[in-house]
């Protein structure tokens, strides 16, 4: 049985290379890096009195893991605003928190080595639980200023409505 329903010919997954985020509409500018997407379900054990030694179990409550996405440090000032609306230092006394809009829904798309839309996940009320504007410095390293949010959710699923893109074909010119 082929894993690809459009694209019969293809048995290799999809690449974590070519992706983008999206939160109020729009795509956020320089993310280089999503952590990934965890849920983890209790296991609640029980045991009548009757039953042998052994317990029975079953899903009990079901915890989502927070998501860090990082980028390069720019002037874009996006991340710095959303995690203002939580905490915004010397705003003044009752103005630090944004209690009406401090929650994102965002949508993380997944693309196929030929740019085409191939996954996206809903990720739902979002939240800023830790921002970090700037990274250690170091004169001595060779690498790009890296900032990051990490964002509490409260749930996340596949948007079944992307289907399966039909994969381009090439051909190799002649001579």
């Amino acid at each position: 049985m082929a894993q690809f329903s459009v694209n019969a010919q293809r048995f290799d997954p999809y690449k974590n290379f070519k992706f983008r985020v999206k939160w109020d509409g729009r795509y956020v500018a320089g993310i280089s890096k999503v952590s990934g997407l965890k849920r983890t379900t209790e296991v609640v054990k029980h045991r009548e009195g009757g039953d042998p030694s052994s317990t029975r179990k079953s899903p009990g409550r079901t915890e989502y893991d927070a998501i860090t996405i990082e980028r390069g440090v720019t002037h874009d000032t996006e991340f710095e605003k959303w995690a203002n609306k939580v905490w915004n230092f010397g705003a003044g006394l009752g103005a630090e928190v944004s209690l009406k809009d401090f929650r994102k829904d965002l949508i993380l798309e997944v693309y196929n080595e030929a740019g085409q839309l191939a996954l996206a996940y809903k990720i739902y009320r979002c939240w800023v639980s830790e921002y970090q504007a700037m990274p250690d410095l170091d004169a001595n390293a060779n690498a790009v200023a890296i900032q990051h949010l990490k964002l509490e959710n409260e749930g996340w699923e596949r948007d079944a409505g992307v289907p399966e893109p039909a994969e381009p074909s090439y051909t190799v010119p002649a001579g």
